[in-house]
């Protein structure tokens, strides 16, 4: 069989994900893997003196020699893909091949198999996901103290400081972090435990032997360093694959809020933060002048992909019928490699955005001149009564004051907010202008910001 551009291929194949990560769901390495679990079967069994040492040794003599073209002629007659797998490993040991996959089942391999993939793709993403961190945690502490702007409800609310708003994208991505972690800690393969989980084929095979079916069992497994579950139908429980999911969604739903919040502000009305544009790089076919947020708006997208997966997984292990159906089968063939290659291409664009991501200060700075004024009343409100007036009656002399300052804005003048308070006649009676203005520069009005976002920098340094 031949792959290129006159057939469909995926996106995944060429367009999105890492060499590496293309590498570990590739179909060679997946036989690979196969061979190495049978391998390990026959080591066991080799223990137990059901395998000869010198057909053990010619299974690990062609265990690298993966022959796909061979096994896919083998296909179109047995129909059945493990089985044709078998017979090319065998094919090329005229010693051993006989006793490959002696007592097993097709999902003692491929569960297996599937798992040790799962292991290494979540290492490539947590190293991925660390290096994310860590670039944020640069740029929390070169910005802890700039104010700008915070926003609710797409309203320009109170500052904020943009080491911090960096903070709020990590820490959600430390917890993704540590989520990670825990799911890697957890995994587990099936075992070896044959066709509905009880173990039948292995205990009669070893029932002369001094080895017992859990303990051939643990020996191989071993073998592959794998932990695995005591209790296993046909396969491994499906529960698994729906938390493996789960974490990455979490991990998505974190970079799409990044990557959205990003999109808002390199948007020209904000115009605060930009993306990386390239000399040549085009934004749009039809506008010329467009530099469109096109790597913000491919993480977004593919979020919302990774998102979706989950679902699937929760029919495959809700809909799991007795010991074993196959109606999940292909889609596993699908979603568990596009997960881990959609995630691999959106930690690395974001890495890539954060690192050399555009910060314009003066728009920054701008925009706090005329919307921070806004945010500052809260402290004239604080000064008024603190000076002896009303709250509820100084609340009502600011919102008239903020009221005419918006009006004055969307017609296109400056904000005269401060000059609006300053010849308030009620205002005046506890306020002098002099005491006023200085109160209305929102820069200072931050809080303990700064100081929490260094924090959380320096806790991204000490778990990643």
């Amino acid at each position: 069989m031949e792959f290129n551009h006159n057939t469909f291929i995926s996106p995944f194949t060429w367009r999105y994900g890492s060499e590496a990560m293309r590498q570990l769901w590739s179909e060679q390495h997946k036989r690979h893997l196969m061979r190495r679990v049978w391998v390990a079967l026959a080591t066991a069994q080799h223990q137990a003196g059901l395998v000869t040492a010198a057909q053990l040794a010619d299974l690990q003599q062609h265990v690298d020699d993966v022959d796909i073209e061979r096994a896919l002629a083998i296909e179109q007659e047995t129909r059945h893909d493990v089985m044709a797998e078998i017979r090319a490993f065998a094919e090329q040991c005229p010693v051993g091949g006989g006793i490959i996959h002696l007592g097993a089942t097709s999902a003692d391999i491929t569960d297996n198999v599937d798992v040790l993939r799962l292991r290494e793709a979540a290492v490539l993403l947590r190293d991925q996901l660390a290096e994310l961190l860590l670039t944020l945690a640069d740029r929390i502490e070169a910005t802890a103290d700039l104010p700008t702007m915070a926003h609710t409800h797409i309203q320009p609310a109170e500052p904020t400081t943009l080491g911090y708003r960096f903070a709020v994208y990590a820490q959600d991505l430390l917890e993704d972090y540590r989520a990670l972690g825990d799911l890697m800690a957890n995994l587990r393969g099936k075992g070896l435990k044959g066709a509905v989980g009880t173990q039948a084929a292995y205990d009669e095979l070893l029932h002369d032997s001094a080895m017992s079916a859990a303990e051939m069992e643990a020996a191989a497994m071993q073998l592959l360093d794998l932990p695995y579950f005591p209790i296993a139908t046909q396969t491994y429980t499906r529960q698994q694959d729906l938390r493996v999911q789960q974490v990455l969604a979490g991990i998505a739903a974190s970079l799409h809020k990044f990557a959205l919040d990003f999109r808002i502000l390199q948007s020209p009305p904000f115009g605060e933060w930009a993306e990386p544009f390239g000399q040549k790089q085009v934004g749009s076919s039809a506008m010329p002048f467009k530099r469109n947020p096109i790597n913000t708006e491919n993480i977004c997208s593919l979020a919302r992909y990774v998102a979706s997966l989950p679902a699937v997984a929760w029919e495959n292990a809700s809909q799991a019928i007795l010991e074993r159906s196959l109606d999940d089968s292909a889609n596993r063939r699908i979603f568990q490699a596009e997960a881990f290659l959609a995630m691999d291409e959106m930690l690395r664009r974001a890495t890539r955005l954060v690192r050399q991501m555009g910060v314009d200060e003066e728009a920054i700075a701008r925009n706090m001149a005329t919307y921070g004024p806004f945010a500052a009343t809260e402290r004239v409100l604080m000064a008024l009564v603190k000076a002896g007036a009303s709250r509820q009656e100084a609340h009502e002399w600011i919102r008239a004051c903020s009221l005419a300052a918006w009006a004055a804005l969307r017609q296109g003048q400056s904000n005269p907010l401060a000059d609006l308070l300053a010849a308030h006649g009620e205002i005046g009676r506890f306020l002098s202008e002099g005491e006023i203005r200085p109160l209305l520069d929102a820069t200072a009005h931050t809080g303990t910001a700064a100081a929490r976002a260094r924090q959380l920098a320096q806790m991204i340094r000490q778990i990643v």
